[in-house]
This record gives C-alpha cells, structure tokens and sequence, in this order.
C-alpha cells in the first residue's frame, strides 16, 4: 500500500508540474521562490571551503548503492522500495520548486529586438572580429614554462565575474544580482576531466562548480557561464550568452581572453559544417600563443578520453532535450543569440 502511495505521489508531481510549466504566472511565482532560495543557501552554505553539493551527491550515491543491495534481501525489499520512494519523491520536489521550472522561463531571444536566424558570413566576420580581439588579449595575460596561458588570481577573477553581473543590459536581465562569492572547485575533478564536464551547478545549495583541472582558457568562462545559472538562467546555452556578457568587456584580461576564446571556437564550430576550409584558415592565423593554448587543449583532451565521456555527453543531451533546449553538442541557439545581439550593438 505505501508503495502505491509514494509511487502514485510521484507521478502526480510530474503531472503536477507539467501543468505549471504552461503557466505564465506560475513560472514567475518559481523565478521569485529561486531568489529567495538562492539567498538563503548562498548564506548557509558559500563560507564552508568544500562543495556541500558534492557531499550530498556522495550521500544520496551511497543511499542508491545501500538501496541495491537491500533489493537482494528479499525480507528487507519492500522497505527498501519504500525509502528509496520517498527519496525521490522529496528530491524530485526539491528539484523542480528550486530549479527545474526555471527552464520554462520566456527564451532571451524573445527580449532581443531583431530575431532572425543565424547567417554563416555574419558569423564569418564576427570570427574574424573575435580572432584579433583573441590576439590582442592573448599578449595581456600570463604563460607557465611552456608558454600556455595561466590565470594569475583566481578570486579576483571570481569577484570580477560577480560585479560584471551587473553591467547585463536591463532589456535582457532584471534579475538580481549577488556578491556572495560561491564558486567552488568540484570533488568530482578527477572523474569530470574523463567526462569532457568543465562545471555544473548545484540547484540544492546554489554553488557553481568548476573543474579545476583543464586547460585555463575554459576556467574563467566556465565560471562565468555557472554565475549565470546561479542568476537564475536554467538553459546553457543562455548560460552562455550570459557568460558572454559577463566575461566580454571585462577589464580583467584572464576573463576577457577566456570568452573571447570561447567565443570564436563557438563561432568556427557553427561555420565549419558550411566552410571547413574557412575555419582552417582562421586557426593557421591564430597568434603563437593561441596555437600553443589550443595545442595544450587538445593535448589535455586526448590524454581524457574515455567511455565515460561518451557516456556522460549521451546522458547529457537527453537531459538537455527533456529540458526545452537544444542538445550539448549544438551550438545555434547561443550564435542565435550572439548575432541578435550583435545587430541590436
């Protein structure tokens, strides 16, 4: 009996929340719950140096493990099913009041005046943009031994991330800005450079994750791609292009290189199916700098790859797709988003 009852609770949930999906009004009552959800974890939980995500993660992984085994008893079954029931009903819950519905929120593109769709030679001359901007960028921050570029100050980073959240266009963003520094390198590193994974964020305690471990031209965007989700934007690739925002005009240089790099192997990834020829001839001009950090990349990545990778990137896009948004490996909604606004500038 108390197996059907957390079973059927659990689907009127997912039926529950579907119909507020379609709801204007319920989804601004969950952008307004989310701020002050966020407040709230950011103060219990942005002082502890460690992730408490991560802890939880390793919590519930250890209940999942404990729950299989309990299956093989065949006296200890029912209560097993029961528990694991509840678990997932109060996470499910948790889940979609603090994040989920967030997906459901208006797109960006909506906010931008000109929508059209993206253009391959607008997206050529904005690569050839990015390229110098990479250039000139690339000559303003610091190399190790080999020449690859490294961050020199990582909290000043972080810190300059959170005060470029509110130079965001008010016709684009009128959500809240916070000064709570919680970013925070990820227990899972190790694990995450075998999964191509560079940062996550976690919607139970409101810390943006980060791999450690990569090459630094991803770290910085990364970090200020996870900000945006803890602004309150669910999608990625609006994460993205918020990420972009953050990171485009900064002063600090670490940041500013970081996005534009990313930006222009965002760009060249949109043209190559149209013109492979055209994206050869931009990375044989990238600077000596550039090449070394795009060598290191490719170095670290191969050194990485695993099933695991596959298997979490297969994962991954399903996920994206059950959320409204395009999978992990496309990238048309942010270049979307890129030219729009690069027409509205």
């Amino acid at each position: 009996m108390k197996k059907r009852f957390w079973a059927g609770l659990l689907l009127a949930q997912f039926l529950l929340f579907f119909v507020f999906s379609k709801s204007v009004w319920m989804i601004s009552f969950f952008e307004s719950l989310f701020e002050i959800q966020k407040k709230t974890h950011q103060l219990l939980f942005s002082w502890i140096p460690f992730s408490v995500g991560d802890v939880l993660y390793v919590i519930l992984g250890i209940f999942i493990l404990y729950t299989i085994i309990k299956l093989f008893k065949k006296k200890e079954r029912n209560r097993a099913i029961i528990k694991f029931l509840f678990v997932i009903n109060v996470l499910y819950f948790c889940y979609q009041v603090f994040w989920g519905m967030l997906y459901f929120q208006p797109p960006i593109l909506y906010k931008l005046s000109s929508q059209k769709e993206p253009d391959i030679n607008k997206a050529k001359i904005l690569a050839l943009k990015y390229l110098e901007k990479c250039k000139a960028s690339r000559t303003m921050v610091k190399e190790d031994k080999n020449g690859v570029f490294i961050i020199s100050d990582l909290t000043s980073l972080q810190l300059e991330i959170l005060q470029r959240q509110k130079t965001i266009p008010g016709y684009i963003s009128s959500k809240k800005v916070s000064s709570v520094n919680s970013f925070k390198p990820s227990i899972f590193k190790s694990v995450m450079s075998f999964t191509g994974i560079l940062g996550y964020y976690n919607p139970f305690t409101a810390e943006a994750q980060y791999n450690p471990q990569p090459p630094a031209t991803t770290i910085p965007f990364t970090s200020a791609h996870e900000s945006s989700h803890q602004l309150g934007f669910a999608r990625e690739q609006e994460a993205n292009f918020i990420g972009y925002l953050i990171g485009i005009n900064s002063t600090n240089s670490d940041l500013r290189y970081s996005t534009e790099y990313f930006t222009l192997k965002s760009l060249l990834r949109f043209i190559i199916e149209e013109d492979p020829s055209f994206v050869k001839s931009v990375q044989k001009n990238y600077s000596e700098g550039m090449k070394r950090d795009r060598a290191f990349e490719k170095s670290f990545i191969l050194k990485h790859q695993s099933w695991l990778d596959d298997f979490f990137g297969f994962t991954n896009n399903l996920f994206l797709k059950s959320n409204q948004q395009e999978g992990s490996v496309t990238y048309s909604y942010f270049i979307d988003l890129l030219l729009n606004y690069e027409n509205n500038t």
